[in-house]
């Protein structure tokens, strides 16, 4: 809560007038107890993880023909009742594990420093301060998971998320509720070693999981606008991890590929995509070779060689 009762008490203290976004965050939180504000959290996780979803639960359904080239698994189709199935399986663990879990953690987020006073941060603070969560969460995130690929971490907890071999985006959360806490952990640090404004707080938590929900969307659009970032892994990379399952030892990032790239687990992928390309590639010329048989004229024997040959 803020301590001050209007907005001329706030600009004293500043020494300046408040920005048009400080005066509607003095408007909105200056009566509202920061216990409240951040559990504002509850309620961000539950729509974005309700609404994010849809575009591509619609696409499964076949209703947008012109999208399903771009979808990853294109022979696995997610009917409806599954989709239904995994959102109210979330939904028990998220009020039965995630929404107490926030309840009782505010002092913890008062002790690490996270405020909500004023004045807000810079555009540049909050950029910051993201990527520094993102790439906090994503090295420790990348460990929790290698460590749910042993024997005892993936029969134990970490099938339930492997239920899903193509993912879709309402299956992102989806997971046994023991695994929700843990990769908890890592999500929390960040903010915890570089604490900034609750606002900040927020747009972490949302663009996590809307970041969770794209991964696991089942789909790769070549126009979306992660494709411009870093070392991003993307759909069509966590794609494979759930494509071969539990005997995975392969892409385990959350975000990012770097950690994948330097320890070294990522050989199982790139010897898939290389393979993939040449496949593609021969099946291209095969094509290509079957066309001028037609227009009767000559076909190179060197470029319709067998697949097992290259």
């Amino acid at each position: 809560m803020l301590p001050f009762e209007t907005l001329e008490q706030a600009e004293l203290n500043l020494g300046r007038a408040l920005s048009y976004w400080e005066t509607l965050w003095f408007k909105y939180s200056a009566r509202i107890p920061d216990s409240i504000l951040y559990y504002h959290n509850i309620v961000f996780l539950l729509i974005v993880f309700s609404i994010a979803p849809l575009p591509f639960a619609l696409m499964d359904t076949k209703k947008f023909k012109s999208l399903q080239k771009y979808k990853i698994q294109p022979k696995i189709q997610t009917p409806m009742s599954e989709m239904l199935y995994c959102y109210k399986a979330v939904l028990f663990v998220f009020f039965a594990v995630v929404g107490p879990l926030q309840l009782t953690s505010y002092p913890l987020i008062k002790l690490v420093g996270i405020r909500t006073s004023l004045p807000l941060p810079s555009l540049w603070e909050i950029f910051a301060q993201l990527a520094v969560y993102f790439m906090v969460e994503d090295y420790g995130n990348y460990w929790i998971h290698r460590w749910l690929h042993c024997k005892w971490g993936y029969e134990k907890i970490h099938h339930v998320h492997h239920e899903f071999t193509a993912p879709m985006g309402f299956a992102a959360p989806y997971a046994h509720w023991s695994e929700v806490l843990i990769l908890g952990i890592p999500t929390f640090l960040g903010p915890a070693i570089a604490p900034g404004h609750m606002i900040t707080f927020w747009l972490w938590v949302v663009l996590r999981q809307v970041e969770a929900i794209e991964t696991h969307s089942g789909y790769d659009f070549p126009w979306i606008p992660t494709k411009l970032i870093p070392f991003y892994g993307g759909a069509e990379y966590h794609d494979y991890h759930h494509y071969v399952g539990g005997q995975s030892q392969s892409n385990f990032a959350s975000v990012f590929t770097y950690c994948d790239y330097l320890y070294g687990t990522d050989k199982g992928y790139r010897y898939h995509k290389e393979h993939l390309l040449k496949a593609r590639e021969l099946y291209t010329v095969e094509a290509n070779g079957f066309k001028k048989e037609n227009g009767n004229e000559a076909v190179s024997d060197k470029l319709v060689k067998d697949p097992k040959s290259q």
